[in-house]
């Protein structure tokens, strides 16, 4: 891996740490905060694509393991990572990977398409491996803890949104090696 990749991939890392800045919002009915940290997920996929994507996350994961309190609230740890919101967290590395899979695969790189795959790919990826853990550790039925996802969903789709604003900008400036291998007409202004 060059030393470029690996700056790309330790930016996202820097990135998405410091998203977990801001102090996280409790939810009433699920014990798993809102973040912002979703947001540097998809930011990996989508700018990054799939492999340093991937890396991106599962270094920043890997980081929270060992205990680096990179998680919003400073939080971190395997306790974290073996709690309520566990199931979240470890999808991201896989939930950037499909984001950018994704994203390689489209004819045309415009707002509406690289929404569907923000959401398609990451948010609901990470609502179902998330609501997946859940259930498991708290003995609840999957569709209700699927269903508690709902609160996140404006916050998210938000969240979305500004990730296919700043990566169409991104891609259209050329400064990461992915977007050099697109041919900027393709990119929808």
């Amino acid at each position: 891996m060059s030393s470029r990749n690996v700056v790309y991939i330790s930016m996202l890392v820097a990135i998405t740490g410091v998203l977990g800045l801001i102090p996280p919002i409790p939810v009433p009915i699920i014990p798993v905060p809102i973040t912002l940290q979703t947001l540097g997920v998809m930011l990996a996929g989508s700018l990054l694509g799939p492999k340093k994507g991937f890396f991106s996350m599962f270094l920043f994961v890997l980081l929270v393991a060992i205990g680096i309190p990179l998680l919003s609230g400073g939080r971190g740890g395997l306790g974290v990572l073996l709690g309520p919101s566990g199931g979240y967290i470890l999808s991201w590395p896989i939930a950037a990977l499909m984001i950018g899979w994704l994203i390689g695969r489209m004819k045309n790189v415009n707002m509406k398409n690289l929404l569907t795959i923000n959401v398609a790919g990451g948010i609901l990826l990470i609502y179902l491996c998330g609501s997946a853990w859940f259930a498991f550790i708290t003995d609840l039925p999957f569709l209700p803890s699927f269903m508690a996802n709902i609160a996140f969903v404006p916050g998210d789709l938000t969240k979305a949104v500004l990730t296919a604003f700043l990566t169409i900008k991104i891609r259209q400036a050329g400064v990461l090696p992915l977007q050099r291998q697109l041919n900027r007409q393709e990119i929808s202004r």
